[in-house]
């Protein structure tokens, strides 16, 4: 008498299974793992995918995800700060490495500079906004540079010769990035 197995099915994805992936894959974005073209091929993998096994394949070469420490104002800040579902903000003083980044999914995110600590003479932002809006307010006397999709610049005037540089290099999905500040004509 055999035994007749019947293959057990596959646990179904949630919104929320699908939500927590397309972090995953932003935050590995911000990292530097995927480029543009696969983030869009993969979001599009998550979006159609109807069990954990479909999920997983979609990231099975990334690391897994892992706890963000917050950034205390004052304190030491790390290069690194993500929202999810609800905003992020950034001002006062603090010491801005050379390479930080941003990751907002469906939330805001403000980065203030007026009062930031540049640690070089050229500072690159990289800024993912998926479904949200990071504005980024700089100081007199910076020179930006941006790059990317969904970024705008506002600043006006010309920065001095030698001044420091913010290069934001961006990302917005369904989302904006917004870049303001003045720099007074002399």
């Amino acid at each position: 008498m055999s035994v007749e197995q019947h293959p057990v099915p596959a646990l179904r994805a949630s919104d929320r299974d699908r939500d927590e992936m397309l972090v995953r894959l932003h935050t590995a974005f911000a990292e530097g793992r995927l480029d543009e073209p696969e983030l869009d091929e993969r979001i599009d993998r998550v979006l159609a995918a109807r069990t954990h096994g479909e999920l997983g394949a979609v990231a099975a070469d990334l690391p897994s995800g892992r706890p963000v420490p917050s950034a205390l104002q004052g304190g030491p800040v790390g290069r690194f700060q993500v929202a999810y579902k609800s905003s992020v903000t950034r001002a006062g003083r603090w010491r801005l490495p050379e390479r930080f980044t941003t990751v907002v999914y469906k939330g805001s995110g403000a980065l203030d500079l007026r009062s930031a600590e540049l640690d070089g003479p050229i500072t690159t932002l990289r800024v993912l906004a998926y479904k949200s809006t990071v504005e980024i307010t700089v100081p007199v006397g910076i020179r930006v540079e941006a790059d990317g999709v969904g970024v705008s610049v506002e600043v006006s005037g010309d920065p001095p010769a030698g001044a420091p540089i913010v290069h934001v290099r961006g990302y917005a999905y369904k989302g904006a990035i917004r870049v303001k500040g003045l720099i007074p004509r002399l």
